[in-house]
């Protein structure tokens, strides 16, 4: 057995101490679904079961009692951890520009941006919201989110997440149009278009969705307006699984089908290594996504 990741640990101890699951990820600033999976790795990492539903409620096993004990201690070496590095963090000043998508920006990272704030409240943090490719060769950022790997020698990019979306709609949409039963159906249901509509057509064609550009009546350049027109009735969009689960007023398509994936790369410019502002950010950042 390899050790135990250490978030989660840090799952099953918030979840022990709060009660529930949904607390729990309130406390930790993750999506239940997320904290549920980190549990169940927990759990299939040490072999044990550390939970049982006792009606509503989660109980703790036996195993699950023993662990805590030691997980505590874990907790109070790491909250001293913590409180060493945020007296480093106060003194931290200057401004770091992060750049993600508008979505990435409204729907993921404000848990992480409190973190910083508590962690470096004399730090500056734009945040820019674009859905285009920034270039951090001319300092347009510091830091960027993309889904892609840049190709640029001079830029250091690590893979943080490996993130799973699906496909969505309004129920208003789906009582008008019906619910879709496999991948094909979805050739018969409007979309809403967002930023190409043949790149996207090209990449729904070998998952058995033959789309045309008739599909995509309503389009928009930005996510989140196209998210807003789906929650609205407009029609179906695919959508990350962490963005929908805080979202209400939709619902998931094809419960069966396999999520479809995607990289979440963090890249930063060269002064990573000379800079301790953005060190702080992107360290957090890569710690956020990591937990997820």
């Amino acid at each position: 057995m390899e050790n135990p990741d250490w978030n989660h640990i840090r799952a099953f101890l918030a979840t022990a101490e709060t009660g529930s699951l949904s607390a729990a990820a309130r406390q930790l600033g993750l999506t239940q679904p997320t904290l549920s999976r980190q549990v169940a790795a927990l759990e299939a990492e040490l072999g044990v079961l550390l939970f049982e539903r006792v009606g509503r409620a989660l109980a703790l096993t036996e195993a699950g009692h023993e662990l805590l004990t030691h997980s505590r201690k874990m907790g109070e070496a790491a909250d001293g951890l913590r409180l060493a590095a945020t007296g480093q963090a106060q003194s931290i000043e200057g401004t770091v520009r992060i750049t993600a998508s508008d979505v990435m920006s409204a729907h993921v990272l404000p848990p992480v941006l409190h973190q910083l704030r508590q962690r470096a409240p004399r730090l500056t943090i734009d945040v820019v919201a674009a859905n285009d490719i920034r270039d951090l060769m001319r300092r347009e950022a510091d830091i960027a989110i993309r889904h892609v790997r840049p190709e640029q020698p001079e830029l250091i990019a690590r893979l943080v997440q490996e993130a799973t979306a699906r496909f969505y709609a309004a129920p208003s949409y789906l009582e008008r149009r019906g619910r879709p039963a496999s991948p094909a159906d979805l050739a018969a249901h409007d979309f809403v278009g967002f930023a190409d509509v043949d790149r996207s057509i090209a990449f729904m064609a070998p998952l058995g969705i033959h789309l045309t550009a008739d599909n995509f009546r309503i389009r928009s350049t930005s996510g989140l307006a196209s998210w807003e027109l789906v929650k609205q009735g407009f029609g179906v969009c695919p959508m990350m699984d962490d963005v929908a689960a805080v979202t209400p007023g939709v619902e998931r398509l094809l419960p069966g089908m396999e999520p479809l994936t995607f990289p979440v790369w963090l890249t930063t410019h060269r002064e990573l290594h000379t800079s301790r502002r953005i060190r702080l950010v992107f360290d957090l950042l890569a710690e956020f996504f990591a937990a997820r």
